[in-house]
């Protein structure tokens, strides 16, 4: 599976009519289409599709024609979507109308092209699932700590100084824990 980790805008144009696919991180979705509403009050329709894992690694789907044909739009993103293996990510894709119709054909193969041309202009990566680890330290071991982090490239860290030592939290992959596991286990 693969996702991003930052926005991607891609244009496609068919027949006059303009196709502004967003693919962002699932984080940047809430709000998204009311935004890119606001930005193009001209255009017709702001559709999405988005594909994410909840909690228990099950795969969640949605998607929104807004007000084109059903199953026009918002269905053949996702399909791209599902074929290209994207996860934890949505696309959204603002329609401007050129004066010429496209038909429901038309429009299947258009938002499938537009989302299909934004995956291709991102930089999708490898998804990797984030797994919660925590671990207590002495102050004497902040330094070392931070240190064998910044090496393993783990980023994601929260750490709070208590009375007896320092408490740690960390987010990263499975591979990137066992490391640091490792690495502790040395250090003792």
């Amino acid at each position: 599976m693969k996702t991003v980790e930052k926005e991607t805008i891609s244009t496609y144009e068919i027949k006059k009519s303009k196709f502004i696919a967003h693919l962002v991180p699932i984080s940047q979705f809430k709000g998204l289409q009311d935004k890119l509403k606001a930005q193009h009050p001209k255009a017709r329709h702001v559709v999405y599709a988005l594909r994410y894992l909840n909690e228990f690694d099950q795969i969640v789907e949605n998607l929104s024609d807004d007000g084109e044909p059903k199953g026009s739009s918002a269905q053949p993103a996702l399909n791209v979507l599902r074929g290209e293996e994207m996860i934890n990510m949505a696309v959204l894709i603002v329609r401007y109308f050129g004066g010429i119709k496209l038909g429901i054909g038309g429009l299947v193969r258009a938002y499938g092209n537009a989302t299909k041309e934004v995956i291709s202009n991102s930089n999708a990566i490898i998804y990797e699932k984030m797994l919660k680890y925590s671990f207590k330290t002495t102050y004497s071991d902040v330094q070392k700590s931070e240190y064998l982090l910044n090496k393993l490239e783990i980023i994601d860290i929260k750490r709070e100084f208590l009375n007896d030592g320092v408490e740690w939290n960390v987010s990263a992959t499975q591979q990137k824990i066992d490391k640091l596991k490792e690495e502790q286990e040395c250090m003792r």
